[in-house]
């Protein structure tokens, strides 16, 4: 008798059943008929630079859990990812070899990894092709090229990797180029050069989607006023939140608006938070008033480190602090130009709390739903926003087609003049 009283005491006393979330049930059943494509996703780079087998597809298996990685097959199916923009990013510093062979070794890396997944995976290049994806039951898998230091001042080299599958173009990634300013370099041109607009008008002609994240506001106004067809952000947060330069200013958001494109949240602190942006800057600010002081001496800047980061712990950045993006974004420009870069792979580790892989989407969405997105609001950030982006620029591309010729201009032409 004793032994069932103890029983029934535990029993009343045992924390109650988690009730499930009405929220992310709800978005899970979304996500079954209209998957996630995201933006932005580093794994070839990531393919490249592992550390076991450097630039081994078959070593980087998707089919199981890389726990080293964010990303992997069964983790995007539970995230209901059914399409990604795979990245396909050179370092923009790297300029005694050139760039072509390490662009086109990445082209190589990233199309043999889709190659490699052909009953889970298919290689995109229009909407129509996602859609068919979908409707098959298959991965749509899109390549977009980050940083156009790639071109090496060529348009005939911006139209052979649109050949080879890249469907949008970062104008820059970190370094400012001969034709446009990077957010985080340098300004040299105020924006984009001659030659910088007739690669904007030869990206319309073709069909590849302008990319602005990683240039600076001159940049993106430049473009928006050249641009017959809707640009994107594939991966940039709000600068009205976070006063980083990598992320859009609204007076910006308001002309994506008008030119129809979208900007598509991304998942990097210091994009993000404004306290986490203030202690990056100040800790950074720190590390070199102490090497400084202390020379060569790295043991001591060590040591003075870790005490003042005991002091200064890192503030949390939270998949809420994320929708606060989404939330801006929708006030400013509406739910018909907002999408999803996580930027998985690509952040070094550094995740923010709730969002640590691509196996985390749903409870994003569910975030945004139990703060009022409707369902059809989160289908068109899910997917339905980028593919649209993606069908207008193909139209664009026909129309224009008709009546303009591949673009012979040069750089030394439009921006240098005449030897004299």
């Amino acid at each position: 008798m004793r032994r069932l009283a103890a029983f029934l005491l535990l029993v009343a006393t045992a924390a109650p059943a988690q009730t499930p979330d009405p929220y992310l049930a709800r978005v899970k059943k979304l996500l079954a008929t209209t998957p996630i494509i995201d933006g932005h996703n580093d794994v070839p780079w990531e393919i490249r630079e592992n550390a076991e087998m450097p630039r081994d597809v078959d070593h980087f298996d998707l089919r199981t859990n890389l726990k080293k990685q964010d990303t992997d097959l069964p983790r995007l199916k539970a995230g209901g990812v059914g399409g990604q923009f795979w990245s396909i990013y050179i370092p923009g510093e790297v300029k005694d070899s050139g760039y072509a062979r390490i662009q086109l070794e990445q082209f190589d890396i990233a199309r043999r990894m889709i190659a490699k997944y052909d009953k889970e995976m298919v290689f995109a290049k229009t909407a129509a092709d996602a859609k068919r994806a979908f409707a098959a039951g298959k991965f749509p898998s899109f390549l977009g090229m980050e940083g156009g230091h790639a071109i090496e001042n060529s348009l005939g080299a911006l139209r052979i990797y649109y050949e080879l599958g890249a469907r949008y173009m970062t104008l820059t990634h970190n370094v400012t180029l001969d034709w446009a300013d990077a957010a985080l370099d340098k300004p040299t041109h105020g924006g984009l050069t001659p030659f910088g607009k007739e690669v904007v008008r030869e990206m319309n002609r073709m069909g590849m989607i302008v990319d602005l994240s990683h240039v600076s506001p001159a940049v993106m106004s430049d473009a928006l006023n050249v641009t017959e067809s809707p640009v994107m952000f594939s991966h940039s947060s709000a600068r009205a939140l976070a006063d980083h330069p990598r992320d859009v200013p609204d007076s910006i958001l308001v002309r994506v608006k008008k030119n129809g494109g979208v900007v598509m949240v991304t998942f990097v602190r210091e994009f993000v938070s404004q306290k986490h942006l203030n202690w990056r800057t100040a800790r950074d600010v720190r590390r070199r008033e102490l090497t400084a002081s202390f020379g060569g001496d790295t043991a001591r800047v060590r040591a003075a480190m870790t005490e003042w980061l005991a002091a200064n712990p890192e503030p949390v950045v939270t998949l809420s602090d994320v929708a606060d993006h989404f939330d801006h974004y929708k006030k400013i420009m509406g739910a018909d130009h907002v999408g999803i870069g996580g930027d998985f792979d690509g952040v070094g580790g550094e995740h923010i709390a709730g969002l640590e892989d691509v196996s985390t989407y749903p409870a994003l969405l569910a975030e945004l739903a139990r703060r009022g997105w409707t369902d059809d609001e989160l289908r068109k950030v899910a997917s339905g926003n980028i593919l649209r982006v993606l069908a207008e620029n193909e139209k664009v591309a026909a129309r224009l087609q008709k009546t303009r010729k591949p673009s012979t201009k040069t750089i030394d032409e439009l921006d240098r003049g005449p030897k004299m």
